[in-house]
């Protein structure tokens, strides 16, 4: 492979009998089962100086096989680093029916009309396809401005349509790491609101359970790591309603450190300084809306909440 910059492991004794994937996707090689799907789609990955293909991902690993993957391999066309103007958009995978990307705080994911002018997700795409010649993105789902992490984009209509009533049936899985004041009892469980989106105030609010205009908001959390005053939670939503961690964090009384929209009296008081809401994106899993199979992303910690953790951890 002459002198392009390559990655490389040998499999230990201990990692006999695992999966490919898997074991590209460790956190100390790729970091997730996404990345490693998109290198062996790209033809990055080599064992023993054999390419691997997609086809390869469950091929099991016999101790001091060779593992390569071969950073600046262009790649198919079917899996394209992202190139362009827009280099610092992190597509976490990209094939030719959907796109991931892990966003980072301040963007959004797509444009407002009250704000035509302010970076989004979505425009970064938009300009990395048309400089491919390549039609716009579709939309799937959203997350707020300065949340952090995984979201989704379809590339044909048939494509959106599939991954939308995913989301619908909740069959797709999206998981968020928060960092909340407070320590939720009992520390793991099912959060269920009645919410009601005010197109006036731009905030979602809690409903009477027979409000005609209230839908069903439901979140299972669980408690990872407790600290003096606040606690790190894992968030996996049921249903998708704006701000609808952030809100029902606040219900309880479990406002996010750094939150600005959904706070209250006393609670504009709290102390942990931070500069957004500490929410990120963490983990998303779908089915491909081509052929169906089970596909899994992750986004690593951004370094923002990384630090917040460790001066908590301190503290």
């Amino acid at each position: 492979m002459g002198t392009t910059p390559t990655l490389r492991w040998t499999a230990l004794p201990a990692d006999a009998g695992a999966r490919l994937d898997k074991f590209l996707a460790s956190p100390d090689r790729l970091g997730s089962r996404g990345r490693a799907a998109t290198a062996l789609e790209r033809g990055k990955v080599f064992v023993n100086d054999q390419e691997a293909s997609l086809a390869d991902a469950g091929r099991r690993l016999a101790a001091d096989d060779e593992v390569r993957v071969w950073q600046d391999r262009p790649g198919s066309a079917k899996g394209r680093p992202a190139v362009g103007r827009t280099t610092d958009l992190d597509v976490v995978y990209e094939d030719s029916d959907i796109v991931v990307v892990n966003k980072p705080p301040g963007v959004l994911t797509v444009p407002l009309d009250r704000r035509p002018s302010a970076p989004s997700v979505y425009s970064q795409i938009v300009e990395r396809l048309r400089s491919h010649g390549k039609r716009k993105p579709f939309v799937v789902h959203r997350i707020d401005r300065d949340t952090s992490g995984l979201v989704l984009f379809a590339r044909t209509t048939d494509a959106q349509s599939h991954l939308k009533a995913q989301f619908k049936a909740r069959t797709a899985d999206r998981v968020y790491l928060a960092v909340v004041y407070g320590h939720p009892h009992p520390a793991q469980g099912t959060w269920r609101d009645v919410l009601v989106w005010d197109e006036k105030a731009l905030i979602q609010k809690e409903t009477h359970p027979r409000d005609p205009r209230g839908t069903a908001a439901v979140s299972r959390y669980r408690t990872l790591e407790r600290f003096a005053d606040a606690t790190l939670i894992e968030v996996r939503l049921e249903s998708g309603r704006r701000n609808q961690i952030r809100l029902q964090a606040r219900l309880r009384g479990h406002v996010l450190v750094g939150e600005q929209r959904y706070v209250f009296g006393p609670e504009s008081t709290r102390s942990i300084k931070f500069g957004r809401q500490a929410l990120h994106a963490r983990h998303l899993a779908l089915e491909h809306p081509r052929d169906g199979r089970r596909m899994e992303f992750e986004a690593p910690m951004p370094q923002d909440i990384e630090q917040l953790l460790n001066e908590l951890r301190g503290g």
